[in-house]
């Protein structure tokens, strides 16, 4: 079957522009194009392209995708090449996935913060009593809110991004 660059953007939830700049980076060399050069993307076409977005969506630079289109086109000589290219970008990917989780597991604490001060009416309730300084047990207060509430998965992945004041006590 052929598809046109735009059943294909569509296919893929990309634009138009999007598989034209992936052209002109070098990542369709195998896209054939008819007598009037118009694109024709072959179902082929079509997973390899699927293997682009998804590279591309992982973080991938353009120029690694390439190289990885480029060994795809090599053959079976490059089978072990594309793998690891594959496995370093997955570690990668896993990383930014982790300190995403983080991040919002550092954010989530910060709410709760705002939301027992906004209750309270003031921030004092998370202050060492006559400063502006926060409390050193005020992680330990968060803990055993999450342990109340039941959100131990939460409670696993704050531990793992408590404020470094906080870890002092």
């Amino acid at each position: 079957m052929s598809y046109s660059i735009g059943q294909v953007a569509e296919k893929l939830g990309i634009t138009i522009d999007t598989i034209r700049y992936y052209d002109k980076s070098g990542l369709l060399p195998f896209v054939k194009r008819n007598e009037i050069g118009r694109r024709e993307f072959t179902d082929n076409d079509l997973h390899l392209m699927r293997t682009i977005v998804c590279l591309k969506n992982a973080g991938v630079s353009i120029t690694d995708i390439a190289s990885f289109i480029s060994l795809r086109l090599d053959g079976d000589d490059t089978l072990d090449q594309r793998y690891q290219l594959l496995k370093a970008h997955e570690q990668d990917l896993q990383q930014q996935i982790t300190d995403l989780q983080d991040t919002m597991s550092y954010l989530r604490f910060k709410e709760w913060y705002y939301e027992t001060a906004t209750e309270a009416g003031h921030e004092d309730i998370h202050f060492v009593p006559g400063t502006n300084e926060v409390k050193p047990e005020l992680d330990q207060e968060y803990d055993a809110h999450l342990k109340t509430t039941d959100q131990l998965d939460e409670l696993a992945r704050f531990a793992n991004v408590k404020d470094y004041r906080l870890r002092k006590n």
